[in-house]
């Protein structure tokens, strides 16, 4: 048994991103509307995603466009009293997403009692925010110094608007980032939110890590779930889910759920 099934208690889970809305210090913040209004709209998002019948929920500041390489004290502080408000109502495992800060992701989990993290822990990328530089090694002795050690880390090898700098195969990648880093998990991505993880590069990640396991990280949709889940040991949804599969709108419960019916399909399939 991995950590996957004795946290999700099912076969290829899937993780729905619970997006907050621009918090205080973001450019597109709504001081009038204040946190309580994402609060609210966080809320009805939580309860479609669970009503809909996903196997885990995330929380990430997926509207703090555009994203720091180190985020303000404010964004973690904001998203811990945002999840602190919501987590008696949330009756699924759940993680957090600091975009793009490994430490403060980590923090955020520790301080919220989160089970696992998304995060780019390794390599050095030239991304539509910079000079992408991480340093794994500090990230796993922070991890330990705040006592965050059961915290699930979910390296991402194939990060959004970026490119590894490094001329290196995926394969090559998959492989000396788990022998080196020892993540829990690998996610693969597309472009950008809502893009699809290519399923060939899915496949070829798996192929060369097969005891770590491997998340579908972007543009997954019912109509491809099937497929993207049968290269992958799980994945992570969120444009999907929204009305009209549009990533700023709020979440759609029947879109959950047809996409959920699809994985439910699947493991039928495999049991």
């Amino acid at each position: 048994m991995n950590w996957l099934d004795e946290v999700f208690k099912v076969k290829k889970p899937v993780i729905a991103m619970c997006h907050l809305k621009p918090l205080p210090g973001d450019p597109n913040y709504d001081a009038e509307a204040g946190v309580e209004a994402i609060i609210t709209a966080a809320r009805k998002d939580l309860k479609a995603l669970q009503d809909g019948g996903v196997d885990g929920v995330m929380f990430s500041n997926e509207a703090s466009l555009p994203y720091l390489l180190k985020t303000e004290p404010i964004t973690a502080i904001t998203m811990a009293n945002i999840i602190g408000e919501l987590k008696s109502e949330v009756t699924v495992p759940f993680g957090v997403n600091v975009l793009w800060d490994p430490t403060a992701s980590i923090d955020l989990a520790v301080a919220t009692g989160a089970k696992f993290v998304r995060e780019i822990f390794s390599g050095v990328y030239a991304s539509d925010f910079g000079l992408w530089n991480t340093n794994s090694g500090e990230v796993a002795r922070h991890q330990r110094h705040v006592d965050g050690k059961d915290v699930k880390l979910l390296y991402n090898i194939v990060p959004e608007s970026a490119k590894y700098l490094a001329d290196r195969s995926i394969e090559s990648i998959a492989k000396s980032t788990v022998f080196n880093a020892q993540p829990d998990g690998l996610c693969v991505s597309g472009l950008t939110a809502g893009a699809p993880a290519d399923t060939d590069i899915i496949t070829r990640v798996k192929g060369v890590v097969p005891d770590t396991p491997v998340f579908a990280n972007t543009g997954v949709k019912a109509e491809t779930a099937k497929i993207q889940l049968t290269a992958a040991d799980g994945a992570i949804c969120a444009t999907y889910f929204k009305r009209d599969g549009y990533i700023w709108n709020e979440v759609d419960e029947s879109r959950v759920a047809k996409l959920m019916g699809q994985v439910q399909e699947l493991r039928a399939e495999l049991d």
